[in-house]
């Protein structure tokens, strides 16, 4: 919805918003849930954070509710969020929610993988380039439609490494942080969908191995690798607690365990912070 300028918006004396924000912490990594609500009920609220939309849905008690992904490339400081809202009546209500993002030191992690994973042979190259291109494509895309529900399950049993964010050093050799949290499991592990979604992906990827990537809509998705086998197919629907694949070590790992990595319109955000936000009950 394009935004007109503050001269021409039609005004309500009555029509005013609150905005306030559920987060386990504000700093790289972390998600966090933006809560409009509003003397009456709006029938349309957007808003952009770090120059993305943020996608809304309403609970029953008419607050409408958003989830924002701060990336690990998020500066520290104050960052506005701008959230316009608008009335039955055409009246528009805009403001600016500052939000102070604190900035957080992530540990090194320092492994050995074969040496085909760091400096890959020149006939993978085009490869691993195509399959960058099927991600940043997937993870640009945002669903219309909210297809998760209420609390996020554990997929595996076993308990994370906490090692989200962690500078990675392989061979010797820097490489990007880690985008997502590993899970202790043996292999044959059975991996359940955390929540509802859509597969959307489920493939052989020249670093993760065998992946299964579950839309569960506007902008969430959940990308689990290295598996031993996957148990689902495109455009499938799956429903929480549902057996998307086994845990393996294909790829570029050193042994079994799930990476399960969540994407949040783009953002690479902690697993274990969405699971936080929302529990099972």
């Amino acid at each position: 919805m394009a935004l007109l300028g503050a001269s021409v918006l039609p005004v309500s004396a009555q029509f005013e918003i609150e905005i306030s924000h559920r987060a386990r912490s504000i700093h790289q990594g972390e998600v966090l849930v933006l809560l409009v609500s509003a003397t009456e009920n709006p029938v349309d609220v957007v808003a952009t954070a770090f120059g993305k939309p943020v996608y809304f849905f309403q609970t029953p008690d008419n607050v409408w509710t958003g989830l924002v992904g701060i990336d690990l490339t998020v500066g520290a400081g104050t960052h506005d969020l701008d959230v316009t809202a608008t009335a039955d009546d055409g009246a528009v209500v805009q403001k600016t929610y500052p939000l102070v993002v604190e900035s957080k030191e992530f540990p090194t992690r320092r492994l050995s993988v074969n040496p085909s994973f760091v400096s890959p042979p020149a006939e993978v190259i085009e490869r691993i380039q195509r399959e960058s291109r099927t991600l940043d494509e997937i993870f640009s895309t945002a669903t219309e439609e909210r297809l998760w529900r209420d609390g996020f399950l554990r997929p595996v049993t076993g308990e994370s490494t906490s090692s989200f964010g962690r500078r990675s050093v392989f061979n010797g050799q820097p490489r990007s942080p880690h985008s997502g949290t590993d899970f202790r499991a043996a292999e044959g592990t059975p991996i359940k969908a955390p929540n509802g979604g859509k597969v959307v992906l489920a493939t052989d990827l020249y670093f993760s191995g065998n992946v299964v990537v579950v839309d569960h809509g506007l902008g969430l998705y959940s990308y689990f690798a290295h598996l031993s086998s996957i148990d689902v197919s495109v455009e499938e629907h799956v429903s929480q607690g549902e057996v998307v694949g086994r845990v393996g070590s294909t790829g570029r790992v050193t042994g079994p365990h799930l990476h399960w990595t969540v994407r949040l319109n783009g953002a690479r955000v902690d697993p274990l912070s969405l699971m936080d936000l929302f529990p099972l009950d």
